[in-house]
């Protein structure tokens, strides 16, 4: 079946093809009987705008579609950030297409080339391990890029990411607060960027207290139920097992939550907060990050780019927060909790 032209409808409604356009397009000028009259027929003939066409015929053309490159969309932070590019996409006109990674360099450069064969306007990024140096000739083509939550390798762009030393130290320090001095580290694998620094803010707050770090107690390259499941265990098996454990994202806490008993035996502090936390039991301590704040400013220096506003490459960095409700504040041994 053959589909409906712009002129097909023009003599449907009894107007002009450039009014049709005009329509179509949400342009003013239109008196509301003769839109009304368009849009009835836009209705009764199924059309739709074919906007590849008109992006040819634009003398700078451009999709009205970008990129978002994450880790994870299963993963309940990437998709709040997800939510909150597409918001500000819409409130634009754009329309956003989203693809994951699962930190694999090579299922990056394959969502990414399929973005860009597209003709995305721009990208929005959290790169994985490795280098970007292959984004400089989209970029030279004019794709704009902006990285969040991790910088890239090799490549200056706009970046957005959060005090993830900063927020891990605090986190660290909270639990050594409260007699703390066998404290577990549970992160995913340490080449992840935000991985390296919130490990190195669990090492910052042992050696402020002068506390050596004891590698027993550090499990790097958790990404599944099953590994942080067997981190605990092989934990407990320490001769000197911890009492308290920081873990370095939301997944690893919900695998370590699920697998402890119940009332919990450690204080725990998690980094990102988790849906319902407050009403876990105990209710869950954590440094928490706004993954809508970070999409929101994502996609804003991104728009700023593709709208042509120079400047050098900016790197933006949001404040985390130590959320105190119940579970990492258990004292340590010895500690009186008065």
């Amino acid at each position: 079946m053959k589909r409906p032209t712009m002129k097909d409808v023009a003599r449907a409604a009894g107007v002009s093809p450039m009014t049709v356009s005009r329509v179509v397009s949400g342009d003013a000028g239109t008196s509301p009987g003769t839109a009304a009259k368009v849009e009835q027929a836009v209705r009764k003939l199924g059309y739709q705008r074919n906007d590849n066409a008109r992006h040819l015929r634009q003398k700078n053309p451009g999709t009205s579609t970008i990129g978002l490159v994450v880790d994870d969309l299963a993963n309940p932070f990437y998709a709040l950030m997800a939510r909150s590019v597409e918001d500000e996409a819409h409130r634009r006109g754009y329309v956003v297409l989203v693809g994951s990674t699962n930190d694999e360099p090579r299922r990056e450069r394959e969502v990414i080339a399929a973005f860009t064969a597209r003709q995305v306007d721009g990208l929005i990024i959290v790169p994985t391990v490795g280098g970007h140096a292959f984004l400089k000739q989209p970029m030279a083509s004019g794709t704009r890029v902006v990285c969040v939550d991790r910088p890239a390798e090799g490549l200056a762009v706009d970046t957005v990411t959060v005090d993830n030393r900063v927020g891990a130290r605090r986190a660290v320090t909270h639990l050594l607060d409260r007699g703390h001095t066998r404290i577990a580290y549970l992160g995913d694998r340490r080449e992840i960027w935000t991985q390296a620094e919130r490990h190195g803010g669990y090492l910052d707050a042992l050696t402020a207290r002068g506390i050596s770090m004891d590698p027993d107690l550090v499990r790097h390259g958790l990404r599944s139920p099953a590994q942080v499941a067997a981190a605990l265990l092989s934990l407990r098996a320490v001769t000197d097992p911890p009492t308290a454990v920081f873990t370095s994202n939301d997944l690893i806490t919900l695998g370590v939550l699920d697998g402890l008993e119940r009332p919990t035996p450690m204080a725990i502090v998690g980094f990102d907060d988790l849906p319902l936390a407050d009403r876990l039991n105990p209710p869950l301590t954590v440094v928490s990050q706004d993954p809508l704040a970070l999409g929101w400013t994502a996609a804003s220096l991104l728009f700023s780019r593709i709208e042509g506003i120079p400047s050098a490459p900016r790197d933006v960095v949001l404040l985390t927060h130590l959320i105190v409700r119940s579970s990492g504040e258990f004292h340590g041994p010895g500690r009186d909790p008065a």
